[in-house]
């Protein structure tokens, strides 16, 4: 089986913020009949889909971004999953706003939600889909207040195509 995690924040006033756009990623692979269940042990809610013949669960850790590396242990520890099987879906403010990288064996690059999986698997040895989300407005505000504001408007307009290129990337990796 495929693990993919989204990071994001729980609470609705995160719902829609740049911070979030893991947990947008796996709905959309989800699907708009998909049946959300919560995980106490996981710290997540989760659901089951099929890509390309395979099953995969979705997982959207319910602590705060910069402790979801307990839901990727836990997976990992309870799955005996392998490595090459968990793919993590974050923002990232290094990339600009419609660029997507996936990548394995990086370093977190300050990004708390990612730095709190490797420490959490020991490792920075997994799969990361990284999807931009820089304008010009990180110069201006603090990087916190940066990732937990909403799309500009222009950036919304654009917001469906990215996440469909995120959704063909991570079906391409699952094959």
């Amino acid at each position: 089986m495929k693990f993919i995690i989204g990071l994001g924040n729980p609470g609705r006033q995160y719902a829609k913020t740049r911070h979030n756009i893991g947990w947008v990623v796996l709905d959309a692979l989800a699907g708009k009949k998909a049946k959300w269940q919560d995980s106490d042990k996981a710290l997540a809610q989760h659901c089951r889909v099929e890509i390309n013949d395979q099953e995969v669960e979705l997982l959207k850790p319910q602590t705060f971004m910069n402790v979801s590396g307990k839901t990727a242990a836990f997976v990992v520890k309870k799955h005996h999953a392998a490595l090459d099987d968990l793919i993590i879906v974050h923002d990232d403010k290094d990339l600009p706003f419609g660029k997507i990288k996936l990548v394995r064996d990086h370093s977190s690059a300050g990004h708390r939600g990612v730095q709190s999986i490797i420490d959490a698997l020991g490792t920075q040895d997994f799969w990361r889909l990284r999807i931009g989300v820089a304008n010009n407005d990180l110069q201006k505000m603090a990087t916190d207040k940066f990732v937990l504001s909403p799309f500009r408007w222009s950036e919304k307009r654009q917001l469906k195509e990215l996440i469909d290129w995120a959704v063909r990337e991570i079906e391409g990796k699952i094959s």
